[in-house]
């Protein structure tokens, strides 16, 4: 497995700074169980009477869903281990459990659903929209490219083989319209847009700004419908996050261009620009963009953090359906980052020499990865 003898090489075992309880997005009592509120809400909140004797050879911890193990484990410098014992399992939930309620996720420009797990754990699903092999049609803007359900899927893997692990697990995942979706769905703006075609599929539309009508409704062979399912992150009340607008965003305008595209020495007002001035953001950025690169992603507008962390922490890469559009074109526009500032993090400058050469070429081990 060229994949496990990647996760070996020395690049893949410098160790994190060491971990304090400030670093920790979620600090627990470790002899305390946890109970969740059965309201339907998907906060998880300490429960008072727990028992302080747990049985024997089991920690709270140990009581807690894969899901949580995943919350609990985030911190100031990944969104997860590593050498991740949990992630297999994590990845076997979000494509086996029985779904068990299915809303359709306010904003954002297409359709995408909240499915709900009997653990109260939650993942995102974005349908399938298009064949798996279909390209974006050279006339379509960036802007109105459809998003990839196997996009969501193969960033990940990527995101992690680059070792920035900034991308919240995704699987894939057939869903049966009529069981997982129509029956079980408690929003009825959803419910009112399902309907038979005229070969017998079921199909639904949902309401969103782009893309939610009859003409482009998402239908099943007859009910079976693939999709990704990606873990959310933790609730914003449980732990805010703050969105930044990037420097290197695209007009979204069909014939105008935005500042970066017009200025060769742009990068250097952004080094005078907090938070680009100091620490490692910038180099955060870049990195960035070097994954959209590799995917063609052209859609990054924005980027998240956790705000507990201040600006000392990585970038959420969230949002990336709208990669791996083109199979052989890339578009070096993307690196207008690295290009303008000519700086790069030592670290991912090491990985991509090592992930050109022959034992660990790139598009092997992502191969290897998206297999499973």
């Amino acid at each position: 497995s060229k994949l496990a003898a990647l996760f070996e090489h020395p690049l893949y075992k410098v160790p994190i700074p060491e971990v304090t309880d400030g670093d920790k997005l979620f600090v627990v009592n470790p002899m305390e169980k946890f109970s969740l509120r059965s309201s339907g809400s998907d906060e998880w909140v300490s429960n008072s009477k727990a028992e302080m004797v747990l049985p024997t050879g089991k920690t709270a911890y140990d009581t807690y869903p894969t899901w949580l193990k995943f919350h609990v484990g985030i911190n100031r410098y990944e969104l997860y281990p590593r050498q991740d014992p949990l992630m297999p399992a994590l990845l076997k939930d979000l494509a086996t459990l029985k779904i068990v309620s299915s809303v359709q996720k306010s904003g954002g420009t297409q359709l995408k659903l909240i499915m709900t797990f009997p653990n109260y754990g939650q993942a995102l699903f974005k349908p399938m929209k298009q064949t798996r092999d279909q390209e974006t049609p050279v006339d379509f803007f960036y802007f109105s490219d459809f998003e990839r359900h196997n996009a969501e899927i193969a960033a990940f893997h990527l995101d992690r083989i680059l070792d920035f692990r900034r991308i919240p697990p995704v699987s894939g995942r057939l869903v049966n319209i009529t069981q997982e979706i129509r029956d079980i769905t408690t929003d009825k703006k959803l419910a009112k847009t399902f309907f038979i075609s005229p070969a017998g599929n079921v199909c639904f539309y949902g309401e969103c700004s782009y893309y939610c009508s009859t003409e482009h409704a998402l239908c099943g062979k007859p009910d079976q419908l693939e999709g990704s399912m990606a873990a959310l992150l933790p609730d914003k009340t449980l732990a805010k996050r703050r969105s930044w607008r990037s420097p290197w965003r695209r007009s979204y305008h069909k014939s105008k261009k935005a500042e970066w595209e017009l200025n060769p020495n742009y990068c250097a007002q952004v080094k005078e620009t907090p938070p680009y001035n100091s620490g490692h953001r910038l180099l955060d950025l870049i990195d960035m963009a070097v994954l959209d690169f590799l995917m063609g992603n052209m859609d990054r507008h924005h980027y998240e953090t956790f705000e507990k962390f201040g600006n000392d922490t990585f970038l959420l890469h969230l949002d990336n359906g709208r990669g791996f559009g083109t199979h052989s074109h890339d578009e070096m526009s993307i690196l207008a980052p690295l290009q303008q500032c000519c700086r790069m993090k030592k670290s991912t400058y090491l990985r991509l020499r090592l992930l050109a050469t022959e034992p660990y070429r790139l598009s092997d081990v992502l191969r290897e990865a998206l297999a499973a």
